[in-house]
């Protein structure tokens, strides 16, 4: 306890928000290869596989760091509150962007999940008790419709927005969710130790879901088809967060947050890349935006309640 504690009080001494931006700049990165990666893995993994069976193993490198470190055994207040970064970004995010992307083109899907940093800055807000200037606001809504727009436009419009759409705009609540709930977490666990918990107490649901997946069909995947899962485990599903909720926990998570709209934008770079998916003007354009708006809404100072 002695050591959680240190961590909890020492933080916000020694660490600048600037380093909660780098932080959350270094899971940003390791997440933007998820979209083109899931997309690689749909070719000989079923949607309900990549989803379950990533977090599977996950959760057992989870089991193993815990144990090593040893531990102590989170509270029952913060089991409920694990339980809802479970929900959101072990369970929610991963199935619902998954079954999405089985049709949708993974350039598609990085901008429509470019709005989870309006997303997770509101849940910040709501949950975190974060207050934030009116200029927040105007920079991170711009950077919000700026990459619906985008997405709308690649689609052929906003009436072209189909069940993929719906998908994907669920897992970005899902995931704001999970994102604000496990930075809160993270200032009371440990960065790395909140995931962990995460993934051990969804591991029963997931290792059934698994389970079942392989029952209803075999995994018939090449050797770049399992590196990609492999990529989906290890990184998206556990190392990207120690990254992450760390940024989120030296915070304000509000601010942190819109880091992620530079997401969209790496990850159609690698769609480029891996998938040779076209890139157009229009796409860089639009990207030229979402920087621009992450740039701004990054530097614009928040109104933050004193403790």
């Amino acid at each position: 306890m002695t050591v959680h504690s240190s961590v909890i009080v020492k933080t916000p001494k020694v660490l600048s928000h600037r380093a909660g931006l780098w932080w959350g700049l270094l899971g940003v990165t390791a997440f933007s290869f998820t979209v083109p990666l899931t997309r690689v893995a749909t070719g000989g993994f079923s949607p309900l596989f990549i989803g379950s069976a990533r977090a599977v193993i996950a959760a057992v490198l989870a089991i193993i760091a815990l144990a090593l470190t040893r531990q102590r055994f989170p509270n029952k207040a913060q089991w409920g509150r694990l339980a809802i970064v479970a929900g959101g970004v072990v369970v929610g995010f991963p199935m619902l962007s998954t079954y999405a992307l089985t049709t949708a083109p993974a350039s598609h899907g990085a901008v429509v999940i470019g709005l989870l940093p309006a997303a997770t800055g509101a849940a910040a807000v709501l949950r975190g008790k974060e207050r934030v200037s009116g200029l927040f606001w105007l920079f991170a809504g711009l950077g919000a419709i700026a990459v619906v727009a985008f997405a709308a436009l690649q689609n052929g419009g906003l009436g072209h927005l189909g069940w993929p759409d719906l998908l994907l705009f669920s897992a970005v609540v899902a995931a704001a969710v999970g994102y604000t709930e496990g930075g809160l977490l993270a200032r009371e666990l440990g960065p790395w130790q909140t995931v962990s918990w995460a993934l051990v107490l969804a591991l029963p649901v997931m290792a059934a879901s698994t389970a079942a997946a392989i029952a209803g069909q075999a995994p018939t995947a090449d050797p770049a088809e399992w590196a990609a899962f492999a990529y989906l485990a290890v990184v998206s599903m556990f190392l990207g967060f120690f990254a992450w909720y760390r940024g989120l926990a030296i915070g304000p998570m509000a601010q942190v947050s819109q880091v992620q709209l530079a997401q969209p934008v790496m990850s159609i770079a690698w769609a480029g890349l891996i998938l040779h998916e076209q890139l157009t003007w229009s796409t860089l354009a639009g990207g030229a935006i979402v920087i621009l708006c992450a740039g701004l809404a990054v530097r614009t100072r928040l109104d933050r309640k004193t403790p």
